[in-house]
């Protein structure tokens, strides 16, 4: 698939990490580090300009390193982006763990990954199809 981007980073174009990678690096674009509080958010920028193909979607997910080591992840998980959206791509970022963490200019904030999707086209009923399941919702099968 060829995608448009407009690199105004200071770094490469994001790389798939290995062949068999789904998501891309996505890059902090700092001019200064910025330090990232316990339990504060921040909209960090990418320096990253993409025209997404119609019918497609990237999704902003956490990083499972910094998440593991540092508590840092992406707040609205997954973060999505448009194939209409032409604006820098940024990332909110925020620091779950009780310490201040530091993010450079460079460093792997966040992945992407590109995914393609369906537009509903919505049919209005009164009833829906029973099934097995039917309304059981949040724990109905249990913890076992």
């Amino acid at each position: 698939m060829q995608v448009q981007i407009v690199n105004k980073s200071h770094h490469p174009l994001p790389q798939y990490a290995t062949a068999g990678s789904a998501g891309f690096d996505l890059r902090a674009n700092l001019d200064a580090p910025i330090t990232l509080q316990p339990m504060e958010r921040v909209l960090v920028p990418t320096g990253l300009y993409v025209a997404i193909p119609e019918g497609y979607e990237a999704q902003v997910r956490p990083r499972s390193g910094l998440a593991i080591k540092h508590g840092i992840t992406v707040l609205n998980a997954p973060g999505t982006v448009d194939a209409d959206y032409r604006g820098e791509w940024c990332v909110i970022l925020i620091n779950l763990s009780s310490e201040p963490f530091v993010i450079a200019d460079g460093e792997r904030i966040a992945q992407a990954v590109i995914c393609k999707h369906e537009t509903a086209q919505w049919t209005e009923v009164t009833s829906l199809d029973a099934t097995e399941r039917g309304a059981g919702g949040f724990g109905h099968t249990g913890v076992q």
